[in-house]
C-alpha cells in the first residue's frame, strides 16, 4: 500500500545551533513555554476537576456511576469532532486570536457547570466544553514545530505536558478545599469549586492575549538576527524532510490510508484510555481507603501526579540526550501497565503507591510519544496530522470513564476496569515496536558526526512558503 506520509529523510539535523539561533531558544524557553505551561494547567484542571466533585455532584443531581462515567467521557467525543475544524481555523484567525478565544471559551463553560441541575444539563455542558476546548492541544504541538528546532522539541513538549502533571497535583488540594466550601451563602461544595476554577481560566485567557505571539515574525522580543536564523533552521529542517516526499496537498483520507498514521492513533488512544482512567477515578479510588475528608482525599490524589511529574521531566531530557524515543515509550508503558495490574492485588494502601507506579508510566508517555510524529510529518502534514491524532486518540478518555462507570455499576468495584487498563498497557508498548524511525535516533547520531555544524539556509521553495502557517487540509 503506498503510505500518504512517508517516512523522513535519514539526513541528520544538527543538535547545536549559532548564537543568535541558541539567544532565540533561550528566549523562548523563557517567555512562550511557561505561558502555555500555565495555559494547560488552567485547561487540565477544568477538565478533571470533575472526578472530585463525583460524590457531591451524585448525590445533588442524582448521576449514577455510568452516567457519571459517561458524561465525563463525552466531553472527549465533542472535542474529536471540532478538533480538525478548530485547527483549520486557526489557520485563518492566527494562534494568538485563536488560542484566546479557546481558552475564554472553556474557562465560560466551565463555570457554567455550577449550575448543573439535571442528568441532560450535565451531559450538554460537558460536550460543550470539549467543543470550547478543540483545538488547543494540537494547536500548541504545531506551535512548537513552528518556533523551535527538532532539538529543542522534545524538551518544550515535555515542559509543557509538564501543566497537565501540575494540574493533577494541584486540583486535588484546591478542589478539596473548594468542596468543603459546602453550605457557603446556600450553595454546595462543587458548585463554588466549578464556578471559581471556571472564572480562573476567563481571567487567565486575557492575560494570554497580551503576551502570545502568531508567528516567529511578529514576535518584537527576539532580534531581526534571532528570527532570521531561527527561520532558517526550522527551514531547513523542513526541507530535510521534504526530500523524497511527494509535494502534493495532504488529505486526511490518504492519511487513514497510511500504516504509520494508524499505528500513531491506536498508541495515543491507548495512551489515553490508561491515562483518564486514572485520573477521573482516582479520588474514588483513594476514598476506598475510608475515614478521610475531602481535602484529605485531594492530598493523597496530588501524590501519584507529584512522582509523574518528575518522570516527565525526566523522560523528556533523556529521550532528547540520547535520542531514543520508541524505548523509552515501551519501557512507560510497561511500568503502568505493571502498576494497576498490582493495584488489583493489594490494599488500597499500598494500591495508592501501586497508582504511583501507573502514573508514573502512563503520564510521561504523552510527551515522548508526540516527538515521534512530528519527526515523522512534514510541515505541509504537520497540522492536520496532529489534530487528526490528537482526535482519534482522545476518544480513548471517552472509552476509560465510561467503561469504568459501567464496570462499578456492573460489579461495585473499579478492579475489573484495572485489569482492563493492564491490557491496554502491554498491548500498546508491543505496537511501539511497529513504528518506523524513533525520533531523533538517525538524527542524532548524523549530529554526532556533524557536531558544531550550522544549519544550511534555505531560500524559496515549499519550506519558505508553510513559515508561520498551518497545513490547509484536503479530502
Amino acid at each position: 500500500m503506498s503510505a500518504a506520509v512517508p517516512s523522513p529523510a535519514p539526513a541528520p539535523a544538527p543538535t547545536e545551533h549559532p548564537p543568535a539561533v541558541q539567544s532565540a531558544i533561550r528566549k523562548i524557553f523563557r517567555r512562550v513555554v511557561p505561558l502555555f505551561f500555565v495555559m494547560f494547567v488552567a485547561n487540565y484542571m477544568d477538565r478533571v476537576n470533575l472526578g472530585f466533585a463525583q460524590d457531591q455532584l451524585r448525590a445533588d443531581v442524582g448521576l449514577s456511576a455510568a452516567a457519571f462515567g459517561l458524561g465525563a467521557g463525552i466531553f472527549f467525543i465533542a472535542y474529536a469532532i471540532f478538533e480538525v475544524p478548530s485547527n483549520i481555523l486557526m489557520e485563518r484567525f492566527g494562534a494568538k486570536v485563536w488560542l484566546t478565544r479557546i481558552m475564554i471559551s472553556w474557562g465560560i463553560v466551565a463555570t457554567a457547570m455550577a449550575f448543573v441541575n439535571s442528568v441532560e444539563m450535565f451531559y450538554a455542558l460537558r460536550f460543550l466544553l470539549g467543543v470550547a476546548e478543540a483545538g488547543f492541544f494540537p494547536a500548541v504541538i504545531y506551535y512548537f514545530s513552528r518556533w523551535l528546532p527538532d532539538s529543542h522539541r522534545g524538551r518544550a513538549t515535555s515542559v509543557f505536558l509538564m501543566g497537565s502533571g501540575t494540574a493533577t497535583v494541584i486540583v486535588g488540594p484546591i478542589s478539596g478545599a473548594l468542596l468543603e466550601m459546602h453550605g457557603i451563602w446556600g450553595h454546595s461544595g462543587w458548585q463554588w469549586m466549578f464556578f471559581i476554577e471556571g472564572v480562573v481560566s476567563v481571567v487567565l485567557g486575557f492575560v494570554v492575549y497580551r503576551f502570545l505571539d502568531s508567528s516567529v515574525e511578529s514576535a518584537t522580543w527576539l532580534s531581526r538576527e534571532e528570527k532570521d536564523g531561527l527561520v532558517d533552521v526550522i527551514d531547513a529542517e523542513q526541507h530535510r524532510r521534504e526530500e523524497g516526499r511527494a509535494t502534493a496537498r495532504v488529505s486526511r483520507w490518504k492519511m487513514l490510508a497510511d500504516p504509520q498514521m494508524l499505528l500513531f492513533l491506536w498508541i495515543y488512544f491507548a495512551i489515553n484510555v490508561a491515562l483518564y482512567a486514572v485520573t477521573f477515578w482516582l479520588p474514588s479510588i483513594v476514598d476506598d481507603i475510608g475515614g478521610l475528608g475531602e481535602f484529605q482525599v485531594g492530598l493523597l490524589t496530588a501524590v501519584p501526579w507529584l512522582f509523574a511529574i518528575a518522570a516527565v521531566y525526566v523522560s523528556g531530557r533523556l529521550s532528547d540526550r540520547i535520542g531514543k524515543r520508541r524505548p523509552i515509550l515501551v519501557a512507560l508503558l510497561l511500568i503502568g501497565g505493571a502498576g494497576t495490574l498490582l493495584a488489583v492485588f493489594v490494599s488500597p494502601w499500598v494500591g495508592l503507591g501501586a497508582l504511583c507506579l501507573a502514573a508514573v508510566g502512563f503520564k510521561p508517555a504523552s510527551p515522548i510519544f508526540w516527538t515521534i510524529p512530528q519527526s515523522y510529518l512534514d510541515a505541509r502534514a504537520a497540522a492536520p496530522g496532529i489534530a487528526l491524532i490528537n482526535s482519534i486518540g482522545n476518544l480513548g478518555g471517552f472509552v476509560a470513564p465510561t467503561a469504568f462507570g459501567l464496570i462499578e455499576d456492573a460489579t461495585g468495584s473499579t478492579k475489573g476496569g484495572l485489569v482492563g487498563l493492564t491490557v491496554v498497557g502491554f498491548l500498546a508498548a508491543l505496537s511501539v515496536l511497529l513504528v518506523r524511525g524513533g525520533g531523533r535516533n538517525d538524527a542524532v547520531r548524523g549530529a554526532r558526526r556533524v557536531r558544531g555544524g550550522a544549519a544550511p539556509r534555505v531560500r524559496g521553495g515549499v519550506a519558505r512558503r508553510v513559515r508561520g502557517g498551518a497545513a490547509r487540509v484536503t479530502g
